[in-house]
């Protein structure tokens, strides 16, 4: 069972559909194509979680710089780089270069840094490959030293080609809100063509199991798939301590099984730390902020940490447990699975927009980006699934819905 995070993304056309292959081919046609045109151009590749997107990317650009280092092709002597905004996202790939051919850790930059770096020296990039574009700011942040009004727009004036992967159901702060019309937008005045990826890789569950996530991420709580189960470790539980020692026992007999929760926990800290407090006598501090270069789920301590999607997303987990917290709530009136903004501790998340003016539009999208993360969260488990929600009527919905299909 591969654990290791760059084994997984790493270059391997053996580990590639016949499907994936075909898009590679027809996104290097793209980049011959339109790399020797005055006007940039842009390709977009969306698709879902776990729908081998970071796979693809990783082989095109091995590509690409194999070709950049060849005479014989029209790409030799290009400057590419490879745009990543999660900062665990970026140790794996790092930890990628130097293992490949023509492959240096400095072809691998924050957006910020590739925008800031070529603003300076007045250069432009040839083919720029944009994983997770969905965490692309779409306004200034000084904290970030983004002064621009959108990193897309600027990335793509800077660059001849653009190949970029965005999932819009992967939004989780407002100070990178998308949506499909401010894209759109966007990349209208340019060469654009795009792909949609749909098979799901990382979930062994079966569709029906990805829909009924995918709609509790919308709103609707569906009846748990009848065939949940089968062949797939979905589990509700009752308490969170039960569910932490289950996950402990994956972890010992598979390795890289996690407890990850959403927010909605005030701050208490405790030696420092800041600790979950949930039902069972669970009792657990938030992920710690990972100074090393390895991923934090791949560091054999975080078994004793609660991750969030600034540690998770954009990872394979073996096993998930996850709390879904105090914010999130099923309404009894209408049954629907709805937020809760009073209750939201991490206030990053939802900060005001000043292009946002109306206040029901704006709250609209919080609840949605709130949900947004529950999704990330809720996809991060290869071979099994298990939940534990702090709203007593929500949880009670999902074990009588489980009880259902257990029999």
């Amino acid at each position: 069972m591969k654990n290791d995070a760059v084994q997984k993304v790493a270059p391997n056309l053996h580990n590639l559909t016949d499907e994936q292959k075909q898009l590679i081919e027809r996104i290097q046609k793209f980049i011959n194509q339109r790399i020797d045109q005055p006007n940039s151009s842009v390709f977009t590749i969306y698709g879902d979680c776990g729908t081998g997107k970071s796979v693809i990317l990783s082989q095109l650009f091995f590509n690409l710089q194999q070709a950049a280092h060849d005479k014989k092709s029209k790409l030799f002597g290009t400057k590419n780089y490879f745009l990543v905004n999660h900062p665990e996202v970026l140790k794996v790939y790092k930890n990628i270069a130097g293992t490949e051919n023509n492959i240096l850790k400095k072809n691998f930059i924050r957006p910020t840094s590739f925008i800031n770096q070529l603003k300076k020296k007045d250069e432009r990039a040839d083919v720029v490959i944009v994983d997770e574009a969905h965490l692309l700011l779409s306004e200034p942040d000084h904290y970030n030293n983004f002064y621009g009004e959108n990193q897309l727009e600027e990335i793509i004036k800077l660059s001849k080609v653009v190949i970029l992967v965005f999932d819009m159901h992967q939004v989780i702060q407002t100070k990178n809100y998308w949506d499909q019309k401010r894209l759109d937008k966007i990349l209208k005045p340019y060469f654009h063509e795009s792909d949609h990826l749909t098979h799901q890789f990382r979930i062994t569950a079966k569709p029906d199991l990805v829909h009924w996530m995918n709609e509790f991420s919308e709103g609707n709580l569906l009846p748990i798939p009848k065939d949940a189960d089968d062949g797939y470790d979905f589990r509700i539980y009752a308490d969170a301590e039960s569910m932490r020692k289950e996950i402990v026992k994956r972890n010992q007999e598979v390795g890289l099984s996690r407890i990850v929760s959403t927010t909605g926990y005030p701050s208490t800290l405790d030696g420092g730390k800041h600790y979950i407090y949930e039902s069972g006598g669970f009792k657990m501090p938030w992920d710690q902020y990972n100074y090393t270069s390895t991923p934090w789920a791949e560091i054999p301590k975080s078994i004793d940490e609660v991750g969030s999607i600034y540690t998770c997303q954009g990872f394979d987990l073996n096993y998930v447990g996850l709390i879904i917290g105090p914010p999130i709530y099923l309404d009894p009136e209408d049954h629907k699975i709805k937020v809760d903004l009073s209750k939201q501790t991490n206030t990053e998340v939802i900060k005001r927009r000043k292009d946002i003016a109306d206040p029901k539009e704006f709250d609209r999208i919080k609840k949605q980006i709130i949900l947004n993360s529950l999704n990330v969260l809720m996809k991060r488990g290869v071979y099994g699934t298990y939940i534990y929600a702090h709203d007593p009527a929500l949880r009670e919905a999902l074990l009588n819905s489980y009880r259902k299909i257990k029999g």
